[in-house]
């Protein structure tokens, strides 16, 4: 059974303030709990259920046994009859990129399922760096988590001043735009960074003025715009295209 403290304290990183005095966020579900567990990210408690405790090795963690309506009280996903892991922030590193990397800039994505979509996306391509605005969603934030499916294990979240940081790159930067290029013909560098924007104002006018290279998805129909995970994945897959096409 789970103490009133230790439930509270599980509860309260479901919230900015709390995540960031902790340095700790929550992972949910078995099979990102499963992930991260295998991961370098450093787990320090694990609430299952006995059907989780007892089908998975556990051993050299800190586990508590739950009810699945305990367990469904402490997360946020309703669906959840498994698991849910506390697991320790990552220290943050300097921003880098190789000249033969790609890496995916966000510009004030507020959507959390957006963004780990994004993860997912980035991590499908084998983009393995994000950096983030400072009013980017919270990349610990529950549903980020939860919308990555896992990559957020394999992709790392680097989070400043994206004018500052474009600023110093000797590579092309792109940015997905309504008056750019079209991006099937688009010959892409063997390393970049691809900028995605606001979800309902796209990218900002300061970083606009540091883009190198504006591509746009071409419309065949009557859609008003495409969500920006969505036209993420397209960018993404047009450059990986591009990459392996010989001139």
């Amino acid at each position: 059974m789970i103490s009133k403290n230790t439930a509270k304290f599980i509860k309260s990183l479901q919230l900015k303030k709390y995540r960031k005095q902790e340095q700790c966020f929550l992972v949910e579900g078995r099979k990102s709990v499963l992930e991260v567990m295998e991961s370098d990210f450093n787990v320090r408690l694990i609430a299952g259920t006995s059907d989780f405790c007892s089908s998975n090795d556990l051993s050299g963690n800190e586990v508590v046994q739950v009810t699945e309506k305990e367990l469904s009280g402490l997360g946020t996903l309703k669906s959840n009859n498994q698991a849910i892991a506390v697991v320790e922030m990552k220290a943050s590193k300097p921003f880098t990129i190789a000249n033969d990397e790609y890496v995916i800039a966000l510009d004030d994505i507020n959507d959390p399922g957006n963004f780990g979509t994004i993860l997912r996306i980035a991590d499908w391509y084998g983009i393995n760096k994000i950096i983030a605005s400072e009013s980017t969603a919270d990349f610990y934030n529950p549903k980020v988590i939860s919308a990555s499916k896992g990559s957020f294990t394999r992709v790392d979240v680097f989070y400043g001043n994206l004018q500052e940081e474009l600023k110093k790159l000797k590579l092309p930067v792109y940015g997905a735009l309504l008056d750019g290029e079209n991006v099937h013909q688009v010959r892409f560098n063997s390393g970049g960074v691809l900028v995605m924007g606001n979800e309902a104002n796209g990218i900002s006018a300061e970083v606009e003025a540091l883009i190198t290279s504006r591509v746009t998805i071409p419309a065949y129909g009557s859609a008003e715009s495409l969500n920006v995970a969505m036209a993420t994945a397209i960018i993404c897959d047009n450059i990986k295209r591009s990459l392996s096409t010989p001139l």
